[in-house]
């Protein structure tokens, strides 16, 4: 083979192999519209606030939940919707059912997906305790990773997907153990130059929630 025909043939392979990455790259740009600068700073900004919003859960001191979402955000648990941030806000601080004669009420942080119960409930009017009140349960570790982060930006307004790991202590000093899992599907909006959540819906399964749209 001659030195011509060595080169001619490297350049047909250089042309293949470029085509096909241009084949497997065409999807991503196509579902994000058009890859620029700013949507990639836009993503990031994104995928900090889903950091933030998750590492707020189990913190004794922490930013309110309802200021991570737009005025008129929704977050949607299961068949529950809350609505605006005053929605919002007593979805994070339902009074939980009180608890059977005798028993302590539960320690630790409230699960990342759902609503995290405000202090227990006050005895009824007028009755007396049956016995002095249990000293507080000793705080345990709650941690909350995510991962796999899907995140498409179209301007000022944006979709996303993770799936969120939670991790908890049965007692102080024990190693951690993961108790649950599932996704987390959410719409979002740049309000004055800050990305906020517009809808933040939970799923258990790996289906998406019903019209769905990336």
């Amino acid at each position: 083979m001659t030195l011509n025909s060595i080169r001619q043939a490297g350049g047909i392979v250089a042309a293949l192999v470029l085509f096909c990455v241009a084949l497997a790259s065409g999807p991503a740009v196509h579902a994000q519209d058009k890859m620029t600068t700013q949507s990639l700073i836009d993503r990031q900004l994104i995928l900090d606030q889903i950091t933030r919003y998750y590492y707020n859960f189990g913190k004794v001191e922490k930013q309110k939940e309802e200021s991570f979402y737009a005025e008129d955000g929704e977050l949607i648990l299961g068949t529950r919707h809350y609505k605006g941030r005053e929605g919002i806000k007593q979805a994070y601080n339902r009074t939980p059912a009180a608890p059977a004669a005798g028993a302590a009420p539960a320690g630790g942080a409230a699960p990342a997906g759902g609503a995290a119960p405000a202090g227990g409930a006050a005895p009824a009017g007028g009755a007396a305790p049956a016995a002095a009140a249990a000293p507080p349960r000793e705080r345990t570790a709650f941690n909350v990773t995510i991962d796999n982060p899907l995140i498409i930006v179209r301007g000022d307004s944006a979709t996303s997907q993770v799936i969120f790991t939670e991790y908890r202590q049965e007692k102080v000093g024990d190693p951690m153990k993961m108790t649950t899992q599932g996704k987390e599907y959410a719409t979002w909006v740049k309000v004055n130059g800050q990305w906020l959540y517009k809808t933040r819906q939970i799923a258990s399964g790996s289906n998406p929630p019903e019209g769905w749209k990336d």
